[in-house]
C-alpha cells in the first residue's frame, strides 16, 4: 500500500478532480481511501444517543485509491511513489523529486 493515513493527496478523477485533502482512513480490502472534504454525500440519520437531533448529515464517502495521487513534499504536485532502502529501513520516495516521504 503506497498511501498511509495522514498523507496529503490530490484527486485525479471524478467530481472532485483537482481538489486536495488529507487521508482520514484506508479500507485496504477494497483499495479505497476516505479523504477529508472529498466525495461528500448526504446521509439520513435517525435520532440516536450519538446524534439526538437526527436529520441529514454530510459525510465523506470512500474513493478508489487509483483516483488519488500523493503530493510531492518538495513541489506540492502529484507524484508516484517508489521505495528505497535507507540504512536498514525501507522508505517511500517521491518519483518526481526523489524526496523521502515521511
Amino acid at each position: 500500500m503506497h498511501l498511509k493515513k495522514g498523507d496529503k493527496v490530490q484527486v485525479l478523477a471524478g467530481k472532485d478532480k483537482g481538489k486536495q485533502g488529507v487521508i482520514l482512513s484506508i479500507i485496504a480490502k477494497k483499495d479505497r481511501v476516505i479523504v477529508e472534504g472529498i466525495n461528500m454525500i448526504k446521509k439520513h440519520a435517525k435520532p440516536s444517543n450519538d446524534n439526538p437531533q437526527g436529520g441529514i448529515l454530510n459525510i465523506e464517502a470512500p474513493i478508489h485509491m487509483s483516483n488519488v495521487a500523493l503530493l510531492d513534499p518538495k513541489s506540492g504536485k502529484p507524484t508516484r511513489v517508489g521505495y528505497k532502502i535507507v540504512g536498514d529501513e525501507k522508505v517511500r520516495v517521491a518519483k518526481k523529486s526523489g524526496e523521502v516521504i515521511k
